[in-house]
């Protein structure tokens, strides 16, 4: 049951970044908020290098390394696109700096996370930044001018994949506390799918009506 859900976990996850990287490309933009962004890479980054050092034949070994070559290509679209999201009326010259003391911070949070209080936290941190995520998603997608980058797809499969995860790990560890982060991590994503399919179903109905007027 737990290799089961752990497996469904991975799937979902990559097919998020996959679909995160084809939309990054083909809008020309970056689908995921870039603080989530940067913990979340940071995190397959650690883990996927002290996983392969002590525990190379586990399975959440490889899937943290699919997920981290899947998230260099995402981290690609940032780093391509990112720059027409940052504060208009701030100098683009600071994107550059910006980017790169966040990216620190986020090593740095995450190695240290992992220093001081033990291996096994590793997916407290996962559920932690996993929640930050999909509150980011939320606030991203009422704050951009457009939906480029965003799917249902992005938002179903992270939906699913993070609730097939919090069920393998609360068994794993018998933890409360990644129940609780995994709950609310359910809530934030189906407000995340409503908003989302609401706000595509208006636009395609504009849409249809501009088509329409213009005939």
């Amino acid at each position: 049951m737990v290799l089961f859900l752990l497996l469904v976990c991975g799937f979902c996850w990559s097919i998020v970044y996959i679909k995160l990287i084809h939309l990054g490309f083909r809008d020309k933009t970056c689908g995921i908020p870039f603080i989530a962004l940067t913990l979340n890479f940071a995190w397959e980054s650690i883990n996927s290098y002290f996983n392969l050092k002590v525990n190379i034949l586990n399975i959440t070994t490889y899937i943290s390394l699919i997920w981290l070559c899947l998230d260099i290509l995402v981290v690609l679209t940032y780093l391509l696109y990112g720059k027409r999201y940052f504060p208009k009326h701030t100098n683009k010259e600071y994107f550059w700096p910006w980017t790169l003391i966040v990216f620190i911070m986020s090593f740095v949070i995450q190695y240290f996370f992992i220093m001081e209080f033990g291996d096994s936290t590793k997916f407290y941190s996962a559920f932690i930044q996993n929640l930050i995520m999909s509150i980011l998603f939320i606030i991203m997608l009422v704050s951009r001018s457009d939906m480029k980058g965003q799917s249902l797809t992005i938002a179903i499969t992270k939906c699913i994949g993070t609730l097939a995860g919090t069920i393998s790990f609360s068994i794993i560890l018998h933890s409360g506390l990644i129940i609780a982060l995994g709950l609310f991590c359910f809530i934030f994503d189906t407000v995340y799918i409503y908003f989302l399919s609401h706000l595509k179903s208006l636009h395609s109905n504009f849409l249809k009506v501009s088509a329409k007027n213009n005939s």
